[in-house]
């Protein structure tokens, strides 16, 4: 799949205006002196925007992706900078000393070495770094357990950040575990899926952010419960995303798959994933969310934007996915609000070029297989429907039929149900902020 410019994988896409979820945006200074190893990491403290960042050791990893490394790779192991690997230690030091180390070398592989479960506290991991780095997570990494454990001094919106890195591969067959059940039960968040909230804080960590980073490759791994999105890519171009399982519980809240912002180039094969700002700008262009499986999700493939926000989502394709009792499989929100008091307003992102083909499974009868609900004051443009097959997954239930405002497409192929709502032609009148201004 390829995105560019900014969407949510829920498998959803939704925005920041945009967020593309497979789903519901520094400076550094290197320590290298492989030899020092238990001396403090000398990164630097990043700007408030973002997110913090981090020997050989003669172990052989398990390369879960079929690559194998070259002849020339080193391994930084992080028991090797004092890691324990117990899920009880803080292990933040060992990692970002590792990081450090593995960063200046050429072809490095900082490995998490398998059968053992590392504790890291928020960190942010910073580049450039050397061409050739990989991650290999054959181990369990994980956070401190829930908003108490928490660092008061950390943020408490982001748990480990990439950034600014150019070229790395994060592969493995291990387990990055969010922990993100203590966070789901703060009184402010939709409580047991009842939708109701409370007053408190509610800031929760995205579990593995790459921010102003490109050329990246994620392979092979597993990850679930993150207390929020478990991937976020913001300001990066050239992500491949391939053989990734996500998992969250059905009513976890806001735990979208992949959330893509302002990203180019991304590319999602052979996930799964099942899982439970406004008044800005933002563009995604060219994605595409291909040969993969949604489960037990409210949402399938998703676009969600904020009333009151500009820039567009274009060119974007969904093809060859399956869903499994999905609410809503194809679904476009443009009034996406967190309560039921949001304004109406005519400002919104342009939506265009976006096609569903090959989408194919069960949905959950509570909602229509297909929902485009597109702005009042910009409609979506371009919209195909093609070769779509969805039922329900309960047997003699009533059906509601697909719906559509101010939908603009085509149905091509046989689509099942008949999808009847869209509006033909082009509109009268397209916004100012268009593709082309993005």
């Amino acid at each position: 799949m390829e995105v560019s410019r900014c969407l949510i994988l829920f498998f959803s896409i939704s925005s920041c205006l945009f967020f593309v979820l497979i789903q519901d945006g520094l400076h550094v200074n290197k320590y290298t002196k492989q030899k020092q190893l238990h001396t403090f990491s000398r990164i630097s403290l990043p700007p408030s925007p973002a997110p913090e960042a981090a020997a050989a050791a003669p172990y052989s990893p398990t390369y879960n992706n079929g690559n194998s490394p070259s002849d020339s790779a080193v391994v930084f192991d992080v028991r090797s900078f004092g890691a324990v690997g117990d899920g009880v230690n803080n292990d933040t030091q060992a990692f970002k000393m590792a990081w450090d180390t593995a960063c200046q070398a050429e072809s490095a592989i900082l490995l998490v070495p398998d059968g053992f479960s590392f504790m890291i506290q928020s960190t942010i991991f910073t580049g450039p770094c050397k061409t050739g780095l990989v991650f290999q997570i054959d181990g369990t990494i994980m956070p401190p357990d829930g908003p108490d454990s928490w660092p008061p001094k950390n943020s408490k919106r982001q748990w480990l950040v990439f950034y600014r890195i150019n070229g790395m591969s994060m592969q493995g067959g291990g387990l990055v575990d969010g922990r993100g059940e203590k966070w789901w039960d703060l009184p402010c968040k939709p409580h047991k899926g009842n939708g109701r909230t409370l007053s408190g804080s509610c800031d929760s960590p995205v579990a593995i952010r790459f921010f102003m980073s490109s050329n990246l490759t994620v392979r092979g791994l597993r990850i679930k419960n993150s207390p929020q999105f478990h991937f976020r890519f913001d300001i990066c171009q050239n992500v491949h995303i391939d053989l990734v399982t996500i998992k969250a519980p059905s009513q976890s809240p806001n735990t979208d798959g992949i959330h893509i912002e302002n990203t180019s180039n991304v590319t999602i094969y052979n996930s799964v994933i099942s899982n439970g700002i406004r008044n800005s700008r933002a563009c995604v262009s060219n994605i595409t969310v291909t040969d993969s499986v949604i489960k037990h999700s409210d949402n399938g493939v998703r676009i969600k934007t904020w009333q009151g926000g500009s820039g567009s989502v274009s060119r974007v394709t969904f093809s060859n996915i399956l869903m499994d009792t999905v609410r809503n499989p194809i679904i476009i929100d443009q009034y996406y609000c967190l309560t039921k008091h949001c304004a109406n307003q005519t400002s919104a992102v342009f939506i265009s070029d976006i096609l569903y083909m090959k989408i194919k499974g069960t949905f959950d009868v509570r909602s229509p297989p297909m929902h485009l609900a597109c702005s009042d004051s910009v409609p979506c443009t371009n919209l195909t429907i093609s070769d779509v097959e969805l039922l329900p997954s309960q047997s003699k239930k009533t059906v509601a039929n697909p719906f559509c405002w101010n939908a603009y497409g085509n149905q091509q192929a046989l689509t099942v149900p008949p999808f009847l709502c869209l509006l033909g032609g082009i509109p009268g009148s397209l916004p100012d902020n268009d593709v082309d201004r993005c």
